[in-house]
């Protein structure tokens, strides 16, 4: 096995420890470095046997128990090798495991083999709470989890809401409280009923049942949100004197723009660009949902009115959401090939390489899509089997599909016509699937991970392991 696909890296006793790390592995025999145990990576990669040439092996995986001077271990040779035999055994305490997972404590001897002949032997310790200070404190970077639910970008002076605890930007929600739109949701009420006729025991008692209904204010299938402090954006012309000062729902609850006007109490989307409003018109042929995430944007369906943001402030570019060969692309995108930067300056050196701008690739590969050329098992979007160069996408599914149609460009690609750099490169067996690609920049630069994985779990889906072209 090669070192690179080992998960934890092996520090010499002399270097510090890393952050996170909170328990090690001290070898028996003092030639041999100690092996760092850390939060974010519960997978041990070490020596196993002093004849073993320098070779390092992810053969099992500690991670922290209920208390401080508690753990779990299990043993991960099963899991490398789908052919099981005792030889992948390990001992722990003098006990020979093999699939289950043990408790140790510091103290704990462990052999990352059968019998302890021509295996090294570790001690497990615990590192004390002294030598964790604030240089150690790590943060850990999820961008998913560090978004404005209403923008959904990066968060900007970013508050929290309570007793919720979700997270905005200032802004957005500042301006949300003061143009928010509420309705009761008739679609799900008629799914909870559902869901407590076929799980009883989720219903609530009459007393819980009879409190929240004392709080509930919104009333009427449309409420208009805040009325306290106007909306700073441009209010619309009102349908009659009767109408309250507060900002209407959609600009065509007000004013008729493509013969259309929308009727009392019509059903309306909300957009998941903007948060602004549509009316719902599934009978029309504009396109008002991404068929890649079923999600609603209203770019299209206002360009096809005659609206912009002159008439309302909440309305999505019609850039936002058109169909997949409108689409124009300029730069490859950050999430190309999981994010692992390395396969990404590689695939825009093959690009440069091949004399073709980005978008003559891209319209090149969604072509071999059209004619069902390319196995649709990897592409990330729902509905996949109706997707075509005319399905309507928001910009984040497209980037999606971008990465998908990028992903058969490389593997189709000549292993002579690769950078040198990448061409030498031998795969990973665990292919795109690989986690140790995103926080080992040595792995990643080493072995190629733009490949179906060939090593890993029994269990893994045989659609991954299909043939990259459909003949």
């Amino acid at each position: 096995m090669d070192s690179g696909e080992c998960s934890n890296s092996t520090p010499s006793s002399s270097s510090p420890p890393a952050a996170g790390v909170w328990a090690r592995l001290v070898p028996a025999d003092s030639a041999y470095p100690e092996v760092a145990v850390a939060e974010d990576d519960a997978v041990v990669c070490s020596l196993v046997a002093p004849a073993a040439g320098g070779e390092e092996l992810a053969w099992c995986e500690i991670r922290r128990g209920g208390d401080a001077s508690s753990a779990t271990i299990r043993n991960l040779r099963y899991d490398q090798w789908s052919i099981l035999s005792c030889s992948d055994a390990i001992i722990v305490d003098g006990r020979v495991i093999q699939q289950e997972v043990v408790d140790i404590k510091p103290g704990s001897e462990i052999v990352p083999g059968p019998q302890k002949e021509g295996h090294l032997a570790y001690t497990f310790d615990v590192t004390a709470a002294k030598d964790h200070n604030e240089n150690n404190v790590k943060i850990v970077l999820d961008i998913d989890n560090a978004k404005c639910s209403i923008c959904l970008n990066l968060w900007h002076d970013v508050v929290t809401v309570a007793p919720c605890f979700h997270n905005f930007c200032n802004g957005c929600f500042s301006e949300w409280l003061r143009s928010a739109i509420s309705w009761k949701n008739h679609f799900l009420h008629n799914i909870e009923e559902a869901i407590l006729k076929a799980f009883s025991s989720l219903q609530r008692s009459d007393e819980e049942i009879a409190l929240l209904e004392s709080y509930a204010s919104v009333k009427s299938n449309i409420v208009l949100g805040n009325q306290k402090n106007q909306s700073r954006k441009r209010p619309l012309p009102r349908p009659s004197d009767e109408s309250n000062d507060a900002e209407l729902p959609c600009p065509q609850c007000g004013t008729e723009f493509a013969g259309f006007r929308c009727n009392p109490g019509a059903a309306h989307l909300q957009c998941n660009g903007c948060g602004g409003m549509m009316p719902a018109r599934p009978s029309t042929s504009i396109q008002q949902k991404c068929l890649g995430c079923d999600g609603a944007f209203c770019g299209a369906y206002w360009y096809s009115q005659g609206v912009n943001s002159r008439h309302r402030g909440l309305i999505c570019n019609p850039e936002t959401f058109r169909m997949i060969s409108q689409h124009h692309i300029s730069r490859l995108p950050d999430t190309l090939h999981g994010g692992n930067p390395v396969e990404k300056d590689i695939t825009e050196r093959c690009i440069q390489q091949s004399g073709k701008t980005l978008q003559a690739v891209i319209s090149e590969w969604i072509a071999k899509f059209d004619n069902k050329e390319l196995d649709r098992s990897r592409l990330q979007l729902n509905n996949v089997d109706a997707v075509t160069s005319r399905t309507y996408l928001c910009n984040h599914c497209y980037n999606k599909f971008v990465d998908f149609l990028l992903y058969w460009f490389r593997v189709s690609t000549p292993r002579n016509l690769l950078p040198p750099d990448a061409a030498s490169r031998d795969n990973c067996w665990y292919g795109f699937m690989c986690r140790t690609q995103h926080h080992r920049p040595d792995h990643a630069r080493k072995l190629n991970h733009v490949c179906r994985p060939t090593r890993t779990s029994p269990n893994l889906p045989d659609l991954l392991l299909r043939p990259v072209l459909q003949q």
